[in-house]
């Protein structure tokens, strides 16, 4: 049987998942109401995180399939899918056209020599316009050094959620055929040179409770079978060796042990307790390694350290330096984006991709049960050539054309340059280049600009020139003086000053962070102080207390709003922040040192 492995790719929310799991539906290949994102956190926030197999058979053919994250966060997650695929099915939204994670996956893509299959996606979209769309797409391809070859991609138009595709714009279709078929006339069957020596890579990692460490490999050479011993060898000359145990091909979304697997395929493989991404599977020791699959640096940092607050140890089950450190290296099995310096005896520091990134594994680890602190994200500061230097971003903007005026302004204080504009239908796509220092917690404030109704999305541009200080806060701190439950009353009188964080009859302790101040940097206030009660009634002194709903933190809020001076306290039922030094004293000494 013929094998084409593919790789579904597009900016986030343009619908990649929801037209796999529309061809997994057709072939027969999974149920109704069952999706390729199965992940809880995936299911809550809408998006993909995980890059996921499924396969399918199509007239005498199995297609292989990988489900890649659209967010620029998960980058890591489509640079290593694409170096063991054929080719891929590059979406895009027939409304919004190129978006900036479209350029990042694309760029990638024609490095790698692969010719895309473009698909204009949501053509049902009452502001659609495919053909302008279609033409975006062509000069993204010129931009990026396409090939000739390359250029003359072919596309289909696709309305993912119905589960139909075209050729053409006025044809009449009822189906997905249109996709698959040219996925077997464009992409050439996978090479099966089963008489070489076996040669295979990985390029996923998961884990199973009895098996232990799982490869997902795209076999190159050979075959590779049940019992067979092989060697895992790296770039660097690194060997070692291990006994396949078992080996699960793809039947849809489900796995099915087989005996063996040829060249071309893509299985999930065990017996291989050190195997790690990248490395090339050999049947003999001297058999040269595939090439190395790169990755993007990281571009952000941060601490992570054990919960040393006042209410520390009252809701996690996972609470030492030794739990959080076995659980980060666990993450590092498996996230490839991620690096971690376990220089420090009692300290971590975690280096990620973006908030959401590092957000993400916070939120994972919080459901498991853990207990901890986490300072807030900097920026990695690199010397190039003797000059500062700092990871710059590409933003792009949607927004409401009565907004464009409040956000040029916000963006034009954290740094960020202008590049382009253009406005179509009341809506203004505004492009900048700003400084990850300054695109580090603006989404929150973004949303409050555009009332919502703003679109914000970036990808790194690399390293430029420091272009020095950036003031992002515009409140300071409002701090608990007392430790005890927040009483209305009080709540009450200090809304006046700020943004609360916490409602009434929530437990607080001294030094905790309560909410936020307009004026000055720190306010430090006494959220438990009572009515003072009397036997002499007075007019005004029973009037009503109206509170305004509390700006309730969440991992992701609390990373954007702290200050350098600050911690925020991860909990499994609760996300706090906190001064590092908690009293006035002790925060006066800090000051002066």
């Amino acid at each position: 049987m013929d094998i084409r492995n593919i790789a579904i790719i597009a900016h986030v929310d343009h619908g990649k998942t929801t037209l796999t799991d529309a061809i997994l539906k057709q072939t027969g290949f999974s149920k109704e109401g069952v999706s390729m994102d199965s992940n809880t956190l995936e299911l809550e926030r809408g998006i993909t995180i995980y890059a996921k197999n499924a396969s399918i058979e199509y007239k005498g053919t199995k297609i292989n399939i990988v489900d890649t994250p659209g967010h620029a966060d998960f980058g890591s997650e489509v640079e290593r899918v694409l170096r063991s695929i054929d080719t891929v099915l590059l979406i895009v939204d027939a409304q919004e056209g190129p978006m900036p994670q479209t350029r990042f996956v694309l760029k990638k893509s024609l490095e790698l020599g692969l010719k895309p299959i473009v698909v204009l996606n949501k053509i049902d979209k009452p502001a659609a316009r495919p053909q302008e769309a279609h033409d975006e797409i062509l000069e993204l391809f010129i931009e990026l050094g396409a090939t000739d070859d390359q250029l003359d991609f072919p596309y289909v138009y696709a309305i993912g959620r119905q589960g139909i595709a075209k050729y053409k714009l006025t044809d009449d279709s009822k189906n997905l055929d249109p996709i698959l078929d040219t996925i077997l006339a464009k992409v050439p069957p996978s090479k099966k040179d089963i008489s070489a020596p076996l040669r295979a890579q990985s390029f996923n990692l998961g884990y199973d409770n009895f098996l232990g460490r799982q490869a997902i490999i795209r076999i190159y050479e050979g075959i590779i079978k049940t019992g067979q011993t092989v060697f895992a060898k790296t770039n660097t000359g690194t060997l070692h060796s291990g006994k396949i145990t078992k080996i699960l091909a793809f039947d849809g979304l489900d796995r099915k042990e087989v005996p063996q697997a040829e060249a071309g395929d893509i299985v999930i493989i065990s017996g291989l307790p050190d195997i790690y991404i990248g490395e090339t599977i050999c049947e003999k020791s001297d058999q040269e390694p595939l090439p190395a699959i790169a990755i993007d640096e990281p571009t952000i940092s941060l601490t992570f350290l054990v919960n040393n607050s006042p209410f520390a140890g009252r809701e996690g089950k996972f609470l030492t330096t030794r739990q959080i450190r076995d659980r980060l290296e666990k993450e590092l099995e498996i996230n490839v984006g991620l690096k971690v310096d376990f220089g420090a005896n009692d300290t971590f520091k975690v280096f990620g991709r973006g908030e959401l990134h590092i957000s993400i594994l916070l939120e994972n680890m919080r459901r498991e049960g853990y207990e901890l602190q986490v300072s807030q994200p900097q920026v990695i500061i690199k010397e190039i050539d003797g000059v500062k230097s700092e990871p710059f971003e590409e933003l792009t903007v949607d927004v409401r054309t009565e907004h464009t005026g409040t956000v040029i302004e916000k963006i034009g204080k954290r740094k960020g340059i202008m590049t382009d504009m253009r406005e179509r239908d009341g809506i203004s796509r505004i492009i900048f280049e700003i400084p990850t220092r300054g695109l580090l917690g603006y989404r929150g404030q973004f949303v409050i600009d555009t009332k919502g109704e703003g679109i914000m999305s970036s990808r790194v541009l690399g390293f430029r020139e420091h272009v020095g200080e950036i003031n992002k806060h515009e409140t300071g701190s409002m701090i608990s003086m007392e430790t005890g439950k927040a009483l209305a009353f009080a709540l009450w009188n200090l809304q006046e000053r700020g943004v609360l964080y916490i409602k009434p009859t929530d437990e607080i302790y001294t030094g905790m962070v309560v909410g936020n101040v307009t004026k000055g940097d720190e306010m430090t206030v006494n959220p438990t102080k009572g009515k003072q009660l009397t036997n002499m009634r007075a007019s005004g002194s029973d009037e009503s207390i109206y509170l305004t709903p509390a700006w309730e933190l969440t991992i992701e809020r609390g990373l954007e709003i702290m200050h350098e001076d600050e911690y925020l306290e991860i909990c499994p039922k609760s996300v706090r922040l906190r001064k590092k030094n908690l009293t006035d004293t002790d925060r006066a000494k800090a000051k002066r040192v």
